[in-house]
């Protein structure tokens, strides 16, 4: 793989790479791209695996290596302190105890912190409703009439970013960047030469969310408030603030109330017409429109007081650029796109979104098709006349040779391909079960989740926790981890159920590892979406993955749907080149959360029969890692027994 790597560094072009668990992929692009001496921007998923490769791989590298080379972390303006915001915090409306009691922390790490990276703070919840009220957006930024801008933390991020060799960014900033040309990272893209995205199986995904519009009613909150605070400080009394700001808010809400009540927690509305589906059309037309003439009429009186201070000016554009997306939503949606409308028990959203980035990632980031047919010339050549270096990285990129479920959609059909497997032993490190269909639930039966909850349950009790039950809906989360919690308590057990949501997942990570420490009773951590990839915990913390259902996408999302209707259109099957696709990869990706280290074993539970009793069941466990079968339900027992024994032998000397 680093040789691939280094090709393309030299050569240009594009390489896309699954490199399996345990392959050491971070070290295969870093060693290349950090020898080649080239001005490198590296794209990472999130921003914990940005701190981590920041933070741990890169030092240690450069370290190793001896080169002279200057690293930066760059990060979304949401990440970063705002000391103008800070300030105006200070002053806001008046807030509770709780809010009150972190603003006083923040404060004083103000004083002290170098960076202004949020992510130093310990303990801040990154649910917290106080960090909007202390970091900055492209739209209430006051850019260089800010008061503070000299000081600004996110300004001196991006200066460091700009005389840096090696650049450490995120996937959301790449694309926010390319969305809006965003000054800053606008001027560090075009002078970098090769970029990297790891973990790229999310670039689709991640894309799609800043190549179309959306507004929502937090949107719209947020103004709101910020339109209260600026007014009351810096220009009490030429305005009725109060009233304004509480039009705002009376629009926004009355528009959530066109939307009606979600049937679960949250949901998804198709919206091919003149509404959404289900809604009233002249009711929701009429809110939508309130919507606009609010923000209209709220822009207006800003223009007065716009030159008072910088603040009113910004309000100003904010108002007017909402209220062109309100317009914008009140008429139909451009061909190519599909419109649909988040609704949420107190929350809204208004999307539309391109199918995917093909177009976008044809058009913007790679060569011109003639340019890239063109063969690389024998000799090396001078480093500003070499075309861009494309490199994309990730354990889960595809189940087909092609890995077209990844360059489909991301418009890389040209680019070289590279697959390498794991060196683990699967087959003796780890071990599958299926349940016989004869013996447990559909997964369309209601019993199934309290079904899934025993087989968890059993494994919990034997391993002393250490289980992670991966659930595709938040309804069965829910429904597992309340089976799971009253088995534990009915039976005296010790063990603690751990449910995505009630903490951070930073938090629940924390804790569900030292809960496998000596002395301690264990715990079972029950979670869905963002826990199926991103969790690593190698040794004997996690021992059992359970997994509910196969992870089909919702048939009722319109993205989904909008989809397979493309793929229909061309006399596909959207089953066969969409769906199934779609939960080998997401089934690869929970699968590996099992086996992290050469050293590690464990047990895998795909409790859906449909894996053994469908015949696509075959391309699904084609996917998987090649560990071992085990056949029945006397087999699974004695699996458990033999992980249990080994828990409680004791240490042989090396």
């Amino acid at each position: 793989m680093a040789q691939a790597v280094a090709r393309t560094v030299l050569q240009g072009g594009q390489l896309v790479a699954e490199a399996a668990t345990g392959v050491g992929k971070t070290f295969a692009y870093l060693v290349p791209a950090l020898l080649s001496g080239e001005r490198v921007l590296l794209s990472t998923a999130t921003k914990t695996l940005q701190d981590q490769l920041y933070g741990r791989d890169l030092p240690r590298l450069v370290r190793t290596l001896g080169l002279p080379v200057r690293t930066a972390l760059l990060k979304g303006r949401a990440s970063y302190l705002c000391l103008h915001r800070l300030e105006m915090a200070r002053h806001d409306v008046p807030h509770g105890p709780a809010t009150a009691r972190t603003l006083a922390r923040i404060e004083h790490w103000a004083t002290v912190t170098r960076t202004g990276d949020l992510a130093e703070l310990p303990g801040l919840d990154e649910r917290s409703p106080v960090i909007p009220l202390v970091t900055s957006t492209r739209e209430n930024c006051l850019g260089s009439e800010c008061p503070k801008y000299r000081a600004c933390h996110v300004n001196l991020a991006r200066r460091e970013a700009l005389a840096a060799d090696v650049v450490v960014i995120n996937h959301h900033l790449f694309f926010a960047d390319l969305a809006i040309r965003e000054s800053g990272m606008a001027e560090l893209l075009p002078a970098v030469r090769v970029v990297v995205f790891d973990e790229a199986h999310q670039l689709n995904e991640t894309g799609i969310q800043f190549l179309g519009q959306q507004l929502g009613s937090h949107q719209l909150l947020d103004f709101a408030r910020d339109l209260l605070a600026a007014g009351l400080q810096q220009a009490r009394g030429l305005a009725d603030w109060q009233t304004h700001a509480l039009h705002v808010e009376t629009a926004a809400r009355e528009l959530r109330l066109a939307a009606g009540q979600p049937r679960a927690g949250s949901q998804r509305l198709r919206w091919a017409d003149a509404a959404p589906d289900g809604l009233n059309a002249p009711a929701w037309s009429a809110a939508l429109a309130r919507v606009q003439n609010t923000l209209a009429q709220t822009a207006q009186t800003l223009d007065t007081v716009s030159e008072i201070a910088p603040d009113f000016a910004r309000l100003q554009a904010r108002a007017q650029a909402l209220a062109q997306l309100a317009a914008r939503f009140a008429g139909p949606a451009d061909a190519d796109a599909v419109r649909w409308l988040d609704v949420g028990l107190h929350t809204l959203r208004l999307v539309e979104s391109p199918l995917d980035i093909a177009r976008v990632v044809r058009e913007k980031l790679l060569q011109p098709p003639d340019e890239a047919a063109t063969p690389p010339p024998a000799e090396p050549q001078p480093v500003s006349e070499r075309p861009r270096a494309w490199v994309f990285v990730s354990a889960t990129l595809g189940d087909d040779e092609r890995l077209t479920w990844f360059t489909k959609p991301c418009g890389l059909q040209d680019a070289e391909v590279l697959r390498i497997g794991s060196p683990f032993d699967y087959a003796r490190q780890a071990a599958l079960y299926v349940p016989a269909p004869a013996a447990f639930p559909r997964p369309a039966d209601p019993d199934h989740p309290a079904a899934v909850a025993r087989l968890a349950g059993d494994a919990a009790l034997r391993l002393r926790g250490r289980t992670m039950v991966l659930t595709t809906t938040l309804r069965a989360l829910r429904a597992i981890g309340s089976a799971l919690a009253a088995r534990f308590e009915a039976e005296g057990q010790p063990l603690q159920v751990l449910v995505q949501g009630d903490w951070p997942k930073r938090e629940l990570m924390a804790r569900f590892q030292a809960g496998s420490a000596p002395g301690q009773p264990g715990c079972v951590l029950v979670a869905s979406a963002s826990f199926w990839e991103g969790v690593d915990m190698p040794g004997d913390a996690l021992q059992c993955v359970v997994i509910d259902k196969l992870p089909f996408p919702p048939p009722g999302d319109p993205l989904v749907e909008a989809r397979c209707r493309r793929i229909e259109a061309t006399g596909r099957s959207a089953f066969a080149d969409y769906s199934l696709p779609e939960a080998a990869v997401a089934l690869k990706q929970g699968a590996g959360r099992l086996i992290r280290r050469e050293t590690d074993t464990g047990l895998l539970v795909i409790a859906d029969t449909r894996l053994i009793g469908m015949g696509y069941g075959r391309r699904l466990l084609g996917a998987l890692p090649p560990m071992r079968r085990l056949g029945c339900a006397a087999e699974w027992e004695a699996a458990l027994a033999t992980l249990a024994q080994a828990l409680t032998a004791p240490a042989v000397a090396a």
